[in-house]
């Protein structure tokens, strides 16, 4: 049997191919010359699917809390895509992807999609191909596509780049929380969630997230106020007030402010992608010459410092 080309797997996943689907996430993943191709067939496609992003701590419930709230769109009818992304071992290389066992139940529903990612070692959250892989769901006709990061800290802020609305989920009994992630996670967010709220202290975290959000600019994007909601995840108690929010926040950035929002992510895929092919090619071509094993040597002797060896390897790769 011939294998299909992109053009024929494009054409089945637009006629509702599951399978094609797979395929076509696959080659994407891989960063394949067919990836790239599919990428730039299904683009056009995109820009339909409302893009939530959950991030935060480990161990702060993102994966059961995404779970709860999928069965809980789904019960509004919405159809779903779910990108799950899990670390992967700096030694083995290797994933346990983990999200796709917690959500063992949801892959039995025909309308939820769901695709287990390893960072494959990317910093911020996410995944290298994240965003190729959001935009073939969203090409699919998914209402919604829910991207979960992997929970690093307070420099994960990478989805908030892509996603439509960022979700930022806390819990009580971690320490100083709000100021431990007040520079930097906590920025993003467009709808903040406390989450294991049977925990103790959950009032007590959600009254300073409170405080500080009232003497914060509300003006976040154009006037839309953070609304702060408690959730048990595994009991599913707070999740339909989430997704209520998360309406009306697709609905206060429609139009224009969606728009504005759109021209940022896509100033942010094109830097990134442009910045990370020319490291590539730069690695490349001065590995091939041997100037980089040169510059390596000269920085472990002394004899030279990195900043400048970065200037010299820059300039010696043009």
């Amino acid at each position: 049997m011939p294998v299909p080309t992109v053009e024929q797997l494009v054409d089945r996943l637009a006629a509702g191919d599951r399978r094609a689907l797979a395929r076509l996430l696959t080659l994407i993943e891989n960063d394949t010359p067919e990836g790239r191709r599919a990428l730039a067939l299904l683009y056009p496609r995109s820009g339909n699917a409302h893009t939530v992003g959950l991030t935060g701590s480990a161990g702060s419930g993102k994966s059961t809390l995404t779970a709860a709230l999928a069965r809980e769109l789904r019960r509004r009818g919405k159809t779903m895509g779910i990108v799950a992304i899990d670390p992967t071992s700096p030694f083995s290389q290797g994933a346990l992807l983990g999200d796709r066992i917690r959500m063992q139940d949801l892959t039995a529903d025909p309308a939820v999609f769901l695709r287990s990612m390893a960072t494959r070692g990317a910093l911020g959250g996410l995944a290298p191909s994240t965003a190729g892989v959001v935009t073939a769901l969203d090409a699919f006709g998914k209402d919604v596509v829910l991207v979960e990061t992997v929970g690093a800290g307070q420099d994960e802020v990478d989805v908030a780049t892509m996603a439509d609305t960022t979700v930022v989920v806390l819990t009580p009994g971690t320490g100083d929380d709000v100021q431990a992630m007040k520079a930097g996670i906590m920025e993003i967010a467009d709808i903040l969630v406390v989450n294991k709220c049977d925990l103790p202290n959950a009032d007590l975290l959600a009254r300073q997230l409170i405080a500080v959000y009232e003497t914060a600019p509300a003006a976040k994007q154009g006037g839309w106020q953070t609304p702060i909601v408690k959730t048990a995840g595994a009991l599913g108690e707070g999740v339909a007030e989430l997704a209520d929010h998360l309406e009306k926040h697709r609905q206060h950035v429609a139009g224009h402010a969606r728009d504005q929002h759109r021209r940022a992510q896509a100033r942010h895929q094109l830097l990134a992608l442009a910045r990370q092919r020319l490291l590539d090619d730069l690695i490349a071509r001065t590995t091939a010459d041997g100037t980089l094993d040169a510059l390596v040597e000269r920085i472990a002797a002394r004899e030279i410092d990195p900043h400048t060896a970065a200037d010299e390897l820059v300039r010696d790769g043009r």
